[in-house]
């Protein structure tokens, strides 16, 4: 059935390597997205400076802006926008890089003094890990998911792929394989929340 409207899938990549594996794992999981004729974007949010909230209230004062100004303000209108975000990070000492960690405290922030605009988006973790750690990353990303009232799909396994140096993703067949099928999920939940399914 033809989609009758755009449904759009944004990726924001944690890593501060644009071109590395966490970046390479949202990339194969926007694939199937775009296959389905869904507007895809990646965005790069890592290497980029940010500051975490500072408590200042201003996202209740202003509602969809948030009172330090960076590109928080730059990404919060198109994760609004969005109706899949995608979520990436590497794991570093067992747990996410600042950038998301940033992305998760303050858009949450704005979202819910802007009537809790994630509410009912589709929500999707991936993790590029070296041996361990994983599990907490994706913990942390899925409890800012379901805290904004988001549905979180799953795949064949854990969202991650043993990838310590760029190009080793690649070579993680099982890995490939479950981003794929990530991608794919969204699809099939994506429609199906809009009702084309």
């Amino acid at each position: 059935m033809a989609i009758k409207m755009p449904i759009k899938v944004l990726a924001i990549n944690g890593s501060p390597n644009p071109v590395g594996n966490t970046a390479h794992m949202l990339r194969t999981v926007l694939e199937p997205c775009a296959a389905a004729g869904f507007a895809t974007e990646f965005y790069q949010a890592g290497g980029r400076p940010v500051r975490g909230c500072v408590a200042c209230g201003g996202c209740g004062r202003h509602p969809g802006r948030c009172a330090v100004e960076d590109w928080m303000n730059e990404l919060y209108p198109k994760m609004a926008a969005a109706d899949a975000i995608v979520l990436g990070s590497p794991t570093y000492f067992a747990d996410l890089t600042p950038e998301i960690k940033a992305v998760i405290d303050r858009t949450g922030f704005i979202s819910r003094k802007d009537g809790m605009r994630f509410s009912h988006k589709i929500g999707a973790s991936v993790c590029a890990v070296r041996r361990a750690g994983s599990i907490h990353v994706l913990d942390s990303i899925n409890h800012f998911f379901l805290l904004s009232d988001m549905v979180v799909p799953g795949s064949s396994y854990w969202n991650m792929s043993l990838a310590l140096v760029p190009g080793e993703y690649e070579q993680d067949e099982e890995g490939v394989e479950t981003m794929q099928r990530l991608g794919e999920n969204i699809v099939w939940l994506a429609e199906r929340i809009a009702g084309e399914g």
